[in-house]
């Protein structure tokens, strides 16, 4: 499979995401070939500020590996990371990081700062950008966009 293939698995929990009232983001972890661990976010529904979609995806995976460290894994995610999931991915070990859409608010991979890239921090995981991006951002626009409909009405 290629990033596309698994991009477009994290879509469609993005999809499921929406569906249930939350942000639509979603991630897959993906070692040797093998999704290992999957995630939608959640925060709303868990009553969890933590339950990002990195997140879900990453304890999946570790609970998978019976291991917190996850050498060698690939998480694809829809949205750029903030600062709460790319520090758990630098802890997690991730090796490399594929994300759709950036974000300009609170992406911390490259658009408001670029954690991955800090010296001063030791771990550093290679970092692909812009995978499906229309497609993550369109889903995105769409949730907001719905949601801004939906107050004006009340």
């Amino acid at each position: 499979m290629q990033d596309q293939d698994y991009m477009r698995m994290a879509i469609a929990l993005a999809e499921e995401a929406a569906s249930l009232g939350e942000v639509p983001v979603g991630a897959v972890v993906v070692k040797n070939g093998v999704v290992i661990g999957s995630g939608k976010n959640a925060p709303i529904s868990l009553n969890d500020p933590t339950a990002h979609a990195e997140i879900q995806a990453m304890r999946a995976a570790a609970t998978h590996l019976g291991n917190y460290r996850l050498v060698d894994c690939t998480l694809y995610v829809t949205l750029e990371p903030c600062a709460m999931c790319s520090g758990a991915i630098q802890h997690a070990r991730i090796s490399r990081l594929v994300y759709g859409a950036s974000d300009p608010k609170t992406g911390c991979c490259g658009s408001v700062m670029d954690l991955m890239a800090e010296q001063k921090l030791n771990h550093h995981c290679a970092v692909e950008r812009s995978v499906l991006a229309e497609n993550c951002g369109e889903l995105l626009s769409a949730f907001f966009k719905q949601r801004r409909l939906e107050k004006t009405k009340k």
